[in-house]
């Protein structure tokens, strides 16, 4: 995928950049593979908001990606689709049965490309198998972290982790972030990297698309009044220097840690934040 330059127009639109949608061939989804999305706007299912500068946005539907595919089948890639929803782009397969997924698109995959899912296929582009069956040193994505429970693992634009060891029950993969983590063999995977990977490199421009992802405005603690935020309040001279950053709710940040006593800490072989500190 390739960065479209907008025309500088406008001083907002000097050096605005979108994305290019060449690679796309489909204009509308399946409509079998889409349903309504309500905007849940950052709050949870008792509406308390538990992510905050989250509202308005342009309407969309969801598209129904099946991560987890498994068992023994073949299909072809028919289109690849935008998905508004995932920065990934998506690709609308049709399996041996006739029926149809959406799944992740890895980076070289184009209308007419096969795919295969099961226990042997081959180590191909798009393929999905088992982690004790992958050669270590692989690039793969779409990674269960539980066997059947499906892909959570690698599954943004342009993400792809490595195979590093096999060893009994378990293998370590490098994930996107550093970290390598042990996961159970069975668990499955898919070959190769997930496509759309210049998207990290999208230079928004002005707040007014931002306002369309449904993202609002974020306020700095330190010009907040002091029942607001414990960074708030003052004379007017410089602020929050004199005091250690926090919450709205006043936890402790950068570097205090917040992940202690997780039954999953024994799974982690090395931390993402380890290569930070050196």
């Amino acid at each position: 995928m390739a960065i479209r330059p907008y025309k500088p127009t406008t001083p907002a639109q000097r050096g605005m950049t979108t994305q290019d949608f060449a690679q796309v061939t489909a204009k509308k989804p399946l409509k079998r593979l889409v349903v309504i999305k309500k905007g849940s706007v950052g709050r949870n299912n008792q509406g308390r908001i538990t992510t905050r500068h989250r509202g308005g946005g342009a309407r969309r539907y969801y598209r129904l990606v099946n991560f987890k595919l498994a068992g023994e089948l073949t299909g072809v890639v028919e289109q690849i689709e935008y998905d508004p929803n995932r920065s990934a782009r998506i690709a609308r397969v049709k399996d041996d049965a006739g029926s149809y997924h959406y799944i992740l698109a890895t980076k070289s995959m184009k209308p007419g490309s096969k795919f295969s899912v099961g226990e042997e296929v081959s180590i191909d582009q798009g393929n999905r198998l088992p982690l004790k069956n992958i050669p270590t040193g692989t690039v793969i994505h779409a990674i269960e972290m539980q066997p059947g429970r499906g892909a959570q693992l690698a599954r943004t634009a342009g993400a792809g982790a490595q195979l590093v060891a096999k060893e009994d029950k378990y293998a370590q993969v490098r994930l996107p972030s550093g970290e390598v983590r042990m996961l159970s063999i069975d668990c499955l995977a898919t070959i190769g990297s997930v496509g759309n990977e210049q998207h990290q490199n999208i230079q928004v421009g002005k707040a007014g698309r931002k306002r369309h992802m449904g993202i609002r405005p974020t306020v700095r603690g330190v010009v907040m009044a002091a029942a607001d935020h414990p960074h708030g309040g003052g004379d007017g001279g410089r602020h929050g220097t004199a005091k250690d950053p926090r919450t709205p709710w006043g936890q402790k940040t950068l570097g205090y840690k917040t992940r202690s006593r997780k039954a999953s800490n024994k799974f982690i072989v090395r931390s993402r934040h380890e290569g930070k500190r050196r």
